[in-house]
C-alpha cells in the first residue's frame, strides 16, 4: 500500500456507512455498473432516428471497447494478485457492498465504463458520451467509496478502458457484421420498411 492509495481511500471510505444517501446512491453504482451500462445501450438503441446506421454502429464499436478493456484486465489479473482493501488484515476498510476477495487491480467496471465512453468520444451522438463518461466516473468513485477498490485500481481501469475504447475503433470495419445484424433483426437502418 502506497501514500496515495491509503490516504485518497479513507477520505472517500470513512463516510462509507455514515451517510445513507450517499451510500444508497454510490452503493447502486458500485454493484450495477454494468447493468447500467447495459440499460444505456438498449435504451439509445431504441431511442436513436430508425435509419440511423453510423451511431448505432458507434454502440456497437463502443462495446467491443467495453469488452476488450474486460479481457485486458483478466489477463493482468492473472499474473498479479492485489488484495482488495477490505481483505487487508488490520486495514480497517468499511466494505459495505458484497464481494469476493479476488484481485483488485484493476477495475473491471471502471475499465468496461470507460472502454465503452471513449470509443463513443466523437462518434456517438454527444448526449450518450457524456451520460457514459459521466457514469463512469461515479462508478470510479463508487468503487473505491464502498471499500472493495483502491484508488489506482479505477485509475488504472480507466486507462485500460480509454485506450482499450480508442483501440476498438481500429476495428470498425470488421464490426459492421455485428451491426447489420442488429439492424437487420430490428428492421433499422436500410432494414427499415423492407419486409
Amino acid at each position: 500500500m502506497d501514500k496515495f492509495d491509503v490516504s485518497v481511500f479513507r477520505a472517500l471510505n470513512q463516510h462509507a456507512g455514515h451517510i445513507p444517501v450517499l451510500d444508497a446512491v454510490l452503493s447502486f453504482f458500485a454493484q450495477y455498473a454494468l447493468e447500467i451500462y447495459a440499460v444505456l445501450f438498449v435504451v439509445a438503441w431504441f431511442a436513436l432516428p430508425r435509419r440511423d446506421e453510423d451511431k448505432r454502429h458507434a454502440l456497437i464499436v463502443a462495446v467491443a471497447g467495453g469488452v476488450l478493456a474486460l479481457l485486458v484486465n483478466v489477463v493482468i489479473g492473472v499474473f498479479w494478485y492485489r488484495p482488495r482493501p477490505f481483505a487487508v488484515p488490520g486495514f480497517g476498510a468499511n466494505k459495505i457492498i458484497p464481494h469476493p476477495a479476488d484481485t483488485s487491480f484493476p477495475s473491471d467496471h471502471t475499465s468496461g465504463g470507460f472502454g465503452i465512453s471513449s470509443a463513443l468520444w466523437g462518434k456517438g451522438p454527444t448526449w450518450l458520451s457524456w451520460t457514459f463518461t459521466i457514469c463512469s466516473a461515479i462508478v470510479m468513485v463508487a468503487r473505491v467509496y464502498v471499500g472493495v477498490h483502491w484508488p489506482t485500481d479505477v485509475i488504472a481501469g480507466m486507462v485500460i478502458g480509454i485506450v482499450c475504447g480508442r483501440v476498438s475503433l481500429l476495428f470498425s470495419k470488421p464490426l459492421r457484421l455485428v451491426t447489420n445484424l442488429g439492424l437487420r433483426i430490428f428492421r433499422m437502418g436500410h432494414y427499415a420498411g423492407s419486409r
